[in-house]
């Protein structure tokens, strides 16, 4: 009971917190409100731009200017942000799924969506340290963004990760970079027949939604060919969401140090009782299982809604804050030349993939 009650207290902002907690909210506000007049100003022509790319954008740019006058005074509330608020974000997540969906697109998009999230993230890790020499932690997170769901698989893996927060905007800008790409390639490879000719209008969706980083970029490449299409996509984008709980505590367990035990057993039992559990990561999960089952109003599903995505905006601009120009430039090019061998894998490799299960 006092584990719970610390637990519950840690995310309960003291005075500290304010001040910092104050300018990245009003500061995601602006990236919220932003992204909606973006959309009208350019009559829907700018698309698959999320507030969250928006958000670590603008956060960045006051992090190199103006915030490290008031990170003295700020700093507490900004962290404050970019681990409990992000948290409790992955955790009302789970008010954008139902197990329903899941039920609709049936075992092919499972598998589709399983077999792409392994293969690709293990690629990763293969690739990045060991070819290209990035390190271990920027890698995971690329290896999260390209496998799960983006951004917000990059942030959620974080905490387990407890990587740097410039680490952090690489991986992210990989998800920027090469899902926009996807978004527009997609539709004009299906279109020119490239991809029509051995993938099926639902195939190409399964395939779409479990190839495509972030779920703003699903939506646009699968409504790019049909309406029903884009349901699928969209469907089976959320199906590998869910598969990211059951990735953080596989990834908490890995990075587990061994102990140092003659017997193997013991070793794993020892690893076993060290691994922080994503617990956050769980109740996600039971939120999801709670939306399928009990019935709730729409404007209680919107209103929950339009909260996380707020809290994910808020946790992407103090991530943005506290990024600096300097790190990301001593990183060099390897973590993009990751990404876009990635990308490729993604759409060959994926497609691949698709086009096996597709003809079961």
């Amino acid at each position: 009971m006092i584990a719970i009650s610390q637990a519950v207290t840690g995310y309960v902002p003291r005075g500290r917190h304010l001040a910092g907690l104050v300018v990245v909210l009003v500061g995601s506000i602006f990236c919220l409100w932003l992204n909606s007049q973006l959309n009208i100003w350019s009559h829907g022509k700018i698309v698959g731009l999320s507030s969250l790319t928006l958000a670590i954008l603008v956060g960045m740019v006051i992090g190199n200017t103006l915030y490290p006058k008031f990170a003295e005074h700020l700093g507490e509330g900004v962290g404050f942000a970019k681990a409990q608020v992000l948290r409790l974000a992955i955790m009302l997540y789970g008010f954008k799924l139902t197990l329903t969906q899941v039920a609709s697109v049936g075992a092919p998009a499972i598998m589709s969506d399983a077999l792409v999230l392994t293969s690709t993230f293990l690629i990763t890790y293969f690739l990045g340290t060991k070819w290209l020499k990035v390190d271990k932690q920027t890698t995971i997170l690329i290896g999260s963004g390209a496998s799960i769901c983006g951004a917000a698989a990059v942030i959620a893996a974080e905490p387990v990760v407890k990587a740097e927060a410039h680490k952090v905007t690489i991986a992210v800008a990989t998800v920027v970079v090469f899902g926009t790409i996807a978004m527009l390639l997609y539709p004009f490879l299906y279109h020119l027949g490239w991809l029509n000719s051995w993938l099926g209008a639902q195939n190409y969706g399964v395939y779409t939604g479990s190839t495509i980083h972030e779920v703003a970029q699903v939506v646009v490449a699968g409504n790019a060919i049909s309406a029903d299409v884009g349901d699928t996509a969209v469907v089976t984008k959320m199906i590998r969401v869910m598969m990211l709980a059951p990735f953080l505590l596989v990834l908490s367990f890995a990075l587990t140090p061994k102990a140092e035990h003659t017997g193997q057993s013991q070793s794993f039992i020892n690893r076993a009782r060290q691994v922080r559990v994503p617990w956050f990561a769980f109740i996600f999960i039971a939120v999801v299982v709670i939306h399928t089952w009990v019935s709730m109003s729409a404007s209680f599903e919107h209103t929950m809604v339009l909260i996380d995505d707020l809290l994910l905006t808020m946790a992407m601009f103090a991530l943005g804050l506290t990024t600096h120009l300097s790190a990301i430039k001593q990183a060099g090019a390897k973590p993009l030349i990751l990404g876009a061998i990635m990308f490729g894998w993604l759409i060959l490799g994926g497609g691949l993939i698709n086009g096996i299960i597709s003809t079961f």
